[in-house]
């Protein structure tokens, strides 16, 4: 993404060590609502409404046991009520999610687009931890990451230009030039939606039609239409070969511990398409241009 960030200082006149806390609470408040939409979403349960509860006593939780991170450590993971632990997985969803704030401040720095990135790990940690423990990506979700990719690639051209997508520029969006940049990005949007939902569903189809079984569900292909259609082909494709190459990795590794080496361990692909989505959204221009100056002549 062709971004130039603003100073914080600059902008606010203060260090920029207080835009650092501050993205970092904002990241571990978020995280504790993710940890609500990884529980509720999958048993389609509202995310507003009741208050949070422990699930085990039903006790519901006051809002000073509902300080992110800071609640579970006073508490020494126990319900205040019933002593019953308290998931560890739920500071680690509120610290990933702060981390991962701080993260994309860094790289993207202070400027419009920085709402959207910020909004793109947050519904990318969801997904994947969602996937991890449920196996499925929720149409709640991912229809929604759709609609609002394709407003962005509408909405920020209209007052940015191509200032913040790299594939406004190249290979075959190039040849529209001569037409509005909102359009340009839009048909860039269109196509990097295709690129990613479309290549997975054909995969899908040319396996099952192979071996008689589902490689990946639907959940796979309609996440990967909604990142497509945000970064674009070439970043899309990127954040694919991330994730079937970790993916790989992971599956060798459990396929290498399993006693009978049935070569049939399922493995949630929406956690890696998630984890290379990231990765592809901050660091994809740094590593094509490595790639590029590396192994292209």
């Amino acid at each position: 993404m062709n971004i130039s960030p603003a100073s914080f200082e600059t902008v606010t006149g203060l260090p920029e060590f207080f835009a650092y806390i501050f993205i970092f609470l904002c990241g571990a408040a978020v995280g504790s609502f993710l940890n609500v939409v990884i529980h509720r979403v999958p048993i389609e349960e509202s995310i507003i409404f009741p208050n949070s509860a422990c699930p085990q006593c039903g006790k519901e939780i006051k809002p000073y046991d509902n300080i992110p991170l800071l609640s579970w450590l006073i508490l020494l993971g126990k319900c205040r009520h019933c002593q019953n632990p308290i998931s560890a997985r739920y500071p680690a969803v509120e610290l990933l999610t702060a981390l991962l704030f701080l993260l994309v401040y860094f790289q993207l720095g202070l400027n419009a687009f920085l709402p959207v990135g910020l909004i793109f790990a947050a519904t990318m940690t969801a997904l994947i931890f969602i996937d991890a423990e449920n196996m499925i990506l929720p149409d709640v979700i991912t229809y929604p990451l759709l609609v609002s990719a394709l407003l962005v690639r509408i909405i920020f051209p209209l007052f940015f230009g191509d200032l913040y997508f790299s594939d406004l520029k190249i290979y075959p969006l190039i040849y529209l030039q001569n037409y509005p940049w909102w359009l340009i990005s839009l048909v860039g949007a269109i196509l990097g939606g295709l690129v990613g939902g479309g290549s997975l569903w054909t995969v899908g189809a040319i396996w099952k039609r192979l071996r008689g079984v589902d490689a990946m569900g639907l959940g796979d292909v309609k996440m990967m239409f909604g990142v497509g259609a945000l970064l674009g082909w070439q970043l899309t494709l990127l954040s694919i070969f991330l994730g079937a190459f970790s993916g790989a990795v992971i599956g060798i590794f459990l396929i290498s511990r399993q006693k009978d080496k049935d070569m049939q361990t399922q493995i949630p692909f929406g956690i890696f398409l998630g984890i290379g989505s990231i990765i592809a959204l901050l660091f994809g221009e740094q590593i094509i241009k490595w790639y590029f100056l590396m192994f292209v002549p």
